[in-house]
């Protein structure tokens, strides 16, 4: 089944974007400003990422975390299991958590690979959130919590077209711990391609008004801004502010998204079960 035409406009919107995020993340590797240091920031934050997802609400780590939340789901929905809720709802939330979780595993076990004697192991409940990507988590927050109708356009933003994924992949068959950071990158990747592609095609579209849309696009485009400054501090500023203004401004080359592949998730006008 064809992606459809108003998604097309969105992606389209976005590709200029996630482009951005992928430059930044392929100049990182590279880059002179990379040092034992920076891998160990960019780690770190990416642990807190996969091991909070988006922070919900204000709170210290282990109440944010993914896990405690999924504890708290866990409290509401198993009384209810069968009656009224449907448990293949229940193994959905377990899969993700397990997913992100894993994913967070891979992560903090590279970034313990870096430590010199005496260096303290990473603790998932001391991690903490950036500035940048707090006001990322944030407006995501806004749009799904006062603007519901277009809260759908947060899902088409997710993993920002797994492009940290997809360009830390390309680190594969390196020494040391780019050859780590490779197969990790790789095995994210290929959990989180139909994730995103969930966010991307999943929601249900048929309600949109062509205004409705412009706003949904304007509004993944200003997340995927705000993804730009998130990702570029979390990797220690590999591109300097003009370049990510000439990025904002639409100044690069837009990614080439995969129309087959996408097509592949979708049956009778809903996604193929993962």
């Amino acid at each position: 089944m064809p992606v459809p035409e108003n998604v097309r406009r969105l992606i389209t919107a976005n590709a200029p974007l996630w482009a951005g995020e992928a430059e930044i993340v392929r100049t990182y590797w590279t880059s002179p400003i990379r040092n034992r240091d920076t891998d160990k920031k960019w780690l770190k934050r990416q642990c807190w990422k996969e091991y909070v997802g988006v922070a919900k609400f204000p709170g210290p780590t282990v109440e944010v975390a993914m896990p405690s939340e999924l504890a708290r789901e866990l409290m509401r929905l198993v009384p209810k299991l069968d009656e009224g809720v449907d448990r293949h709802e229940v193994r959905e939330l377990l899969d993700k958590v397990h997913d992100e979780f894993t994913h967070y595993c891979l992560f903090a076990d590279i970034y313990d690979s870096l430590l010199e004697p005496g260096e303290p192991r990473i603790k998932a409940n001391e991690l903490a959130i950036w500035p940048e990507e707090d006001a990322l988590a944030k407006y995501r927050h806004h749009i799904r919590t006062n603007v519901k109708k277009y809260a759908r356009a947060t899902g088409f933003t997710e993993g920002g077209y797994c492009t940290l994924y997809s360009e830390g992949a390309k680190l594969q068959g390196r020494p040391g711990v780019d050859g780590s950071i490779g197969r990790a990158c790789q095995k994210v990747y290929d959990d989180e391609f139909g994730h995103m592609m969930w966010g991307l095609l999943g929601t249900d579209i048929d309600d949109l008004t062509p205004a409705d849309w412009n706003e949904v696009i304007a509004i993944t485009c200003e997340i995927l801004r705000l993804r730009l400054y998130m990702r570029n501090s979390q990797f220690s500023h590999p591109l300097p502010d003009s370049r990510i203004d000439e990025i904002v401004a639409g100044k690069i080359e837009p990614i080439a998204f995969d129309y087959a592949k996408a097509e592949t998730y979708l049956v009778h006008g809903a996604l193929a079960a993962q």
